[in-house]
């Protein structure tokens, strides 16, 4: 793929060496359908063989970084082999597509993050959140194990002891509550998130490339380490979707998400 083919990140180029790049479905929360799963699975690729960019910068368009896989894709896959063997496929080359990326990646968080979206927010290398950041991993309250990243760097960043809470809960996580358990880089005011992501990423490009990118590449080894731990929990996850309780997870993820639609129509 080229960056011309893809359809749901837009790419900017801001500076010499940085690449801006923005999640673009907001009518859905830049929610992950099956062609924008893809694209975040090959972007990673491109950027790592592209020698002009240094830095990418991620965010996500409108008042969301990303709500994660979008839940048609979901019911799609209940108890179809071929497809949930492509979505575990996918969701594995996600994570080490990011991991084998050489480009040093900072994300820019200005909302939700959930799912697919939270794989991206905090596999970046520097993630900067806004204070009206939420992140969550939503995999228990769909009724799945909680696979994609969470296995391979939960633990890293906050401990065992709170990666078990948030990820047996499914509970948000405020930015700032993010931030102080270490569950992100930085926290900032929502107003200051795009400048500070820009600072950030254009100290990165102007550095020494090579140990920047070495310095990543070695401290990365941490989570690689943590392969096999990854993959047993994707493939934990992906029996979820043979099961009702996973269907039951949707059902109710619909309803709370009618309910919320029909509060903000009332207040107008």
């Amino acid at each position: 793929m080229e960056y011309s083919d893809f359809q749901h990140i837009l790419f900017e180029r801001r500076e010499p060496g940085i690449l801006w790049m923005t999640l673009n479905r907001p009518e859905v929360l830049n929610a992950a359908n099956a062609r924008l799963h893809t694209e975040l699975v090959e972007v990673w690729p491109l950027i790592h063989r592209d020698p002009s960019v240094r830095v990418a910068v991620v965010t996500g368009a409108g008042r969301a970084f990303s709500a994660g896989g979008d839940l048609q894709l979901v019911e799609d896959a209940y108890r179809d082999f071929e497809e949930i063997v492509r979505i575990l496929d996918e969701a594995r080359a996600l994570v080490y597509n990011m991991l084998q990326c050489d480009t040093p990646i900072v994300s820019a968080i200005n909302g939700a993050a959930v799912g697919a979206g939270l794989v991206v927010a905090l596999l970046a290398d520097i993630s900067i959140a806004s204070d009206r950041a939420r992140l969550a991993d939503g995999h228990v309250r769909m009724g799945v194990a909680a696979g994609d990243h969470a296995a391979i760097i939960w633990p890293l960043l906050c401990g065992m002891a709170k990666a078990k809470y948030y990820l047996m809960t499914s509970d948000f996580v405020s930015g700032e509550e993010a931030e102080r358990l270490g569950l992100v880089s930085l926290c900032v005011p929502h107003q200051e998130l795009e400048a500070k992501a820009m600072e950030v990423a254009r100290q990165l490009a102007t550095g020494p490339q090579y140990a920047v990118r070495f310095t990543k590449r070695a401290l990365n080894q941490w989570m690689l380490q943590a392969g096999p731990i990854f993959d047993h929990s994707l493939a934990l996850e992906m029996l979820g979707f043979f099961h009702q309780e996973m269907m039951d997870g949707v059902k109710a993820l619909r309803e709370r998400a009618a309910r919320r639609r029909a509060e903000r129509e009332e207040r107008g």
